[in-house]
């Protein structure tokens, strides 16, 4: 699988940078960072880095023919760009073109609460099959640390993207 994973904004930076340590090492990872992201990060090694303003890079063509895409988190700035069409760079491009391929794109927002425009930029982006997905914590997994919080919230999004994992433990009703 091809995976291209936008962080943009700062806050819950830290959520995004797990989810990319829990992916399976046989999954082709493609990372942009938006420039508010990288100033409170540092580069790992080992790992494909993109320029959010190369907006020429590989994954902004349809052509590259990547499987999926995530932004977590997602400004709101990233999301109202990317509901209004505006690829101003490799982020909201990478984006648009998941959305001209009909290829999965999931959307992790991370601010709340939601104003009315966040809202209907959401519903925007869903009636064009966008996934909005919120870290919203789900209390049956019975998570007991930030970790396992943070486990659950990640284990959803997996899902989403048919990513198999045991992350948290399973709703048994």
């Amino acid at each position: 699988m091809k995976l291209i994973i936008g962080i943009s904004g700062a806050s819950g930076v830290n959520l995004g940078e797990k989810f990319i340590k829990k992916l399976p090492n046989d999954i082709e990872k493609y990372i942009i960072y938006s420039q508010n992201a990288k100033k409170v990060l540092e580069k790992e090694e080992n790992r494909f880095f993109l320029e959010n303003s190369d907006i020429a890079a590989p994954v902004s063509s349809g052509s590259f023919k990547s499987d999926a895409m995530i932004v977590v988190p997602c400004s709101m700035n990233s999301l109202a760009k990317i509901a209004c069409g505006i690829s101003d760079n490799l982020i909201t491009r990478s984006a648009s073109v998941m959305i001209k391929e009909q290829k999965k794109l999931i959307l992790a927002p991370r601010e709340m609460p939601f104003s009315a425009i966040a809202l209907e930029n959401m519903f925007k982006l869903s009636r064009l099959g966008v996934v909005i997905a919120p870290p919203v914590l789900g209390y049956y997994a019975k998570s007991k640390s930030l970790e396992e919080m943070e486990n659950f919230l990640i284990g959803k999004w997996f899902d989403l993207l048919e990513i198999e994992h045991n992350l948290y433990e399973r709703w048994r009703g």
